[in-house]
């Protein structure tokens, strides 16, 4: 059992202290990309100034035949490049690949200061989260990194999900956990083959009139994430963390996309995966606080100024609940404020 009052002490000697809160940053959008793809690379300069996050990837979407080029690739693009106030992530490969123990290795020892956070994909429970901690602290003082690299883990299997409690507060230098929808749709043995989104099939049907069951009823499609995304929110809000949805496949469809990141959104996610620049604008809009709604939070606040008893605006009881409502929409959106004027200067 491990102490407490050992938590935020170095997981090895030489390594830089954990951190005690990390502190939230705008990250409306992870975009991805191909370290092994040099067409790819290339553009990655220009398109990192309109990203909160770019983050390069190694695992899935990476053949096997590339993964040691998507490593290198990384690393290259790492030492290369200044990006300015766009973080760079990147996605390793799984604990129970062949090519993890490199991709930390390697990553971690090369251009290990210049990496923000690490993409833990399939995440199963707490111990995954150790493992990598202890792994990442030892690389780190071998190779004098002076702040630590954190961890973002993917809930993408049904033991995660049954766990994502004890994987948010594993370890201090967990930054957030993004919903993997395709691999858990997988584990889960769900009937659908779609990479986020919903199903046609999974809905609910009008109750018939006079017994009517043959005629024509409205229908309405659910979502078939909501119980997840609804969970992995509260986990993360738990362990002072945060939380994102992941991917949609469907790169053409994107007012689909908008919908269900704006689902996300709503139940309190604070971004999205971007796979191809088309979805990059929808995760901004989506995940920028809407003017209208910021303006209503203010007055909220302004009319209500310690939280305390209830008020009348515009004819809407507001409340202490209503106010400590208001006041995250406005922290956030100044958050976002405060990432789109560090880029635009």
């Amino acid at each position: 059992m491990r102490s407490p009052r050992d938590f935020f002490r170095p997981l090895a000697i030489g390594a830089p202290d954990p951190l005690y809160v990390i502190e939230p940053i705008a990250s409306r959008m992870i975009h991805f990309f191909d370290p092994s793809n040099p067409r790819m690379v290339a553009k990655m300069p220009s398109i990192a100034p309109t990203v909160d996050v770019l983050l390069g990837n190694l695992e899935d979407a990476i053949e096997i035949d590339r993964k040691v080029d998507a490593r290198r690739g990384l690393i290259d693009f790492a030492r290369s490049n200044d990006l300015g106030a766009t973080s760079l992530w990147v996605r390793v490969n799984a604990l129970d690949s062949p090519w993890n123990l490199d991709d930390l290795t390697e990553i971690v020892s090369e251009v290990g200061d210049r990496i923000d956070v690490i993409m833990l994909p399939k995440v199963q429970g707490a111990e995954d989260i150790q493992y990598a901690d202890r792994l990442i602290a030892q690389l780190e003082a071998r190779a004098r990194v002076q702040r630590p690299i954190l961890l973002h883990a993917i809930l993408e299997t049904a033991r995660g999900v049954a766990n994502v409690e004890e994987i948010c507060i594993a370890s201090p230098r967990l930054q957030g956990v993004s919903l993997g929808p395709a691999d858990l749709a997988a584990d889960r043995e769900m009937k659908t083959t779609n990479v986020g989104g919903g199903h046609p099939g999974y809905l609910v049907r009008a109750d018939p009139e006079n017994r009517a069951y043959a005629a024509p009823r409205q229908t309405a499609q659910q979502d078939l994430w909501h119980y997840t995304v609804a969970r992995m929110v509260d986990a993360c809000r738990l362990a002072g963390i945060q939380p994102y949805y992941g991917p949609f496949g469907d790169i053409d469809d994107v007012v689909a996309c908008e919908d269900q990141f704006r689902n996300a959104y709503i139940m309190g996610c604070v971004g999205a995966w971007s796979l191809h620049p088309k979805q990059i604008e929808v995760a901004r809009k989506v995940f920028t606080p809407d003017a209208a709604q910021v303006a209503w939070a203010r007055r909220v606040v302004d009319t209500l100024t310690d939280g305390a008893g209830a008020f009348m605006v515009d004819g809407k009881m507001q409340d202490d609940a209503s106010y400590k409502q208001c006041q995250k929409i406005l922290r956030y959106a100044e958050l976002v404020e405060e990432r789109d004027k560090l880029v635009a200067s």
